[in-house]
């Protein structure tokens, strides 16, 4: 299933036995494995095992197992290569047999995380997510929801300019966020700028108005690579921009004046913004 329909489950406060968590979005991925878990149980209710730290026996024991103290038993797996399917199979029933058990298996990395869905199925009570990226809209709407719920003061187009900073990266972005809710002041472009730092030697806004006016990019594009944004993050990122060029250019022709906030969903940064409408 996908982020929306397992949202709504959420809400429905159903609970399963077993959650999958993969996609192209690491940060959703984390969210809402580490979201899930603390809905269930306590911290000392969960058992992590993080990459090299798993092992099907102590994961499968711990799910068969329940404690004398509680009444909940997380056991919380966060990989980056494909457990084998007999594995999987008998940790998603183990978790389904013992009812005080939970498994919520947190998929990172680009590999073929797919074919373990097969693994995730309604008889055993079990689910799996699929993530995609999140669009420029849904992430600043998610900032926007950390700095109300950090309590965080801010200007309308900081959190975006924080966004575009880190070139569209949510979890950097969220970490800065936090950061400057400790100065106890009115978060402004001018604060972003003074305190957090961008990634990367190339500015990737610059990458894209490069690409489509079609100039050389050979040199810049290798650099990205070596600054590790993988080639599927890149050709995302190049069709989102097309496709907002494109929303531009028609609401222009058909209301003259573009507003971004109707366009986008959100306010760029002006510089952005501009460059984009040129």
């Amino acid at each position: 299933m996908y982020k929306s329909e397992f949202d709504k489950y959420l809400k429905a406060n159903k609970r399963f036995s077993s959650y999958m968590f993969y996609g192209q979005s690491t940060f959703l991925v984390e969210q809402y494995a580490y979201l899930v878990s603390k809905i269930i149980a306590k911290d000392e209710e969960i058992e992590k095992l993080y990459f090299e730290e798993y092992n099907f026996k102590y994961a499968k024991d711990r799910l068969l197992q329940s404690s004398l103290f509680s009444s909940n038993n997380v056991v919380l797996i966060k990989i980056d290569k494909k457990i084998p399917k007999k594995e999987l199979d008998a940790l998603v029933e183990s978790a389904n047999i013992n009812k005080d058990s939970t498994l919520i298996l947190a998929c990172i990395g680009d590999a073929d995380f797919k074919s373990m869905e097969s693994s995730f199925t309604a008889k055993q009570n079990a689910c799996a997510v699929r993530f995609f990226a999140l669009m420029p809209n849904e992430a600043i709407g998610f900032l926007q929801n950390e700095a109300k719920r950090l309590k965080i003061d801010y200007d309308e187009n900081a959190l975006s300019h924080l966004y575009f900073m880190h070139r569209q990266n949510i979890s950097l972005s969220t970490n800065d966020l936090s950061k400057l809710g400790l100065l106890n002041e009115r978060v402004t472009t001018k604060l972003v700028d003074l305190h957090c730092f961008g990634v990367g030697s190339v500015n990737f806004d610059d990458f894209l108005h490069d690409l489509i006016a079609s100039k050389d990019i050979s040199n810049d594009l290798s650099l990205l690579l070596e600054e590790g944004l993988n080639e599927v993050f890149i050709l995302n990122q190049i069709s989102s921009f097309i496709q907002q060029l494109f929303m531009i250019s028609s609401h222009a022709r058909i209301y003259a004046v573009v507003n971004p906030i109707e366009v986008l969903g959100y306010n760029p940064p002006k510089n952005i913004w501009e460059k984009n409408q040129n």
